[in-house]
């Protein structure tokens, strides 16, 4: 994706975030049961057991994401393990694209939080303290099968979008994974070959290291090319028909940090 696109506002916060830059995570709590409880040894009358009446854990929901927002303005601290003591990463906020950094949560460690890294090589994790972070949480997911030309977008268990796509060529096939949206961008031209919106994704291309004047992010965007959606056209970035695109940006209003699975 090129390095010149505008990063546009969030349109919409549902207890969630923004485009992917941000960390999701789910939990439940759960009562603790009571032991039995004995009379004192040597007393005259049978033993009697208490038992408290049983509690039951509240269900994990498996599309609940938790987003963190970095707190923390220019270089953010990224470590390699739980408390360690110094950083071995740093990530910018905002992105060099002016978008808010963004991370996905992978587990909730208590004051420590796992999170998914925009960065290379594809699937890396790093640590953040939680005091760093704004926790936000969403149930979108996104779903991309590589050899059905199709996407579906959802909230937990409900489908809003189930459309056909464009995918990589196959000297630049867009790698396998898990990854999240991590901005949302506005083409100076809707009309041009991005379309009118375009999201960025947190992997990268495994074929270029760098691509039209950006890092080689992969991404989620329109096209001005729709005759050529449901065929292998892209350098690796997933192409939807821009009444698509437009629809997931405006009407589902996606925040960031939406898990997004890609499958070969």
């Amino acid at each position: 994706m090129a390095a010149t696109l505008a990063a546009v506002p969030n349109p919409r916060s549902r207890c969630a975030a923004l485009l992917v830059v941000v960390t999701l995570l789910s939990g439940a709590c759960a009562g603790e049961d009571q032991r039995p409880s004995l009379q004192a040894a040597g007393a005259t009358t049978a033993p009697t057991t208490s038992i408290a009446p049983t509690t039951t854990a509240a269900p994990v929901d498996p599309h609940l994401s938790t987003v963190a927002y970095s707190t923390i303005t220019g270089e953010v601290p990224i470590y390699p393990t739980a408390a360690a003591a110094e950083a071995d990463r740093t990530l910018q906020n905002p992105t060099p694209i002016g978008a808010p950094l963004v991370l996905l949560v992978k587990e909730d460690l208590g004051d420590w939080l796992e999170v998914y890294l925009p960065m290379r090589p594809n699937g890396s994790t790093g640590f953040v303290p939680e005091a760093d972070v704004e926790l936000r949480t969403h149930r979108f997911h996104i779903t991309v099968r590589l050899a059905e030309f199709n996407i579906k977008v959802a909230e937990g268990d409900e489908i809003l979008l189930d459309t056909e796509i464009g995918v990589a060529r196959e000297n630049a096939p867009t790698p396998g994974g898990l990854y999240y949206t991590t901005e949302l961008l506005a083409p100076p031209n809707p009309a041009g070959s991005y379309g009118p919106y375009a999201y960025g994704l947190s992997g990268f291309s495994e074929t270029y290291q760098t691509f039209n004047e950006g890092p080689g992010q992969l991404g989620i965007h329109g096209t001005n090319q729709p005759d050529r959606i449901g065929t292998a056209v892209s350098s690796g970035c997933i192409r939807l028909r821009n009444e698509d695109i437009t629809r997931m940006a405006e009407e589902l209003g996606l925040p960031l940090g939406v898990p997004v699975t890609i499958i070969a």
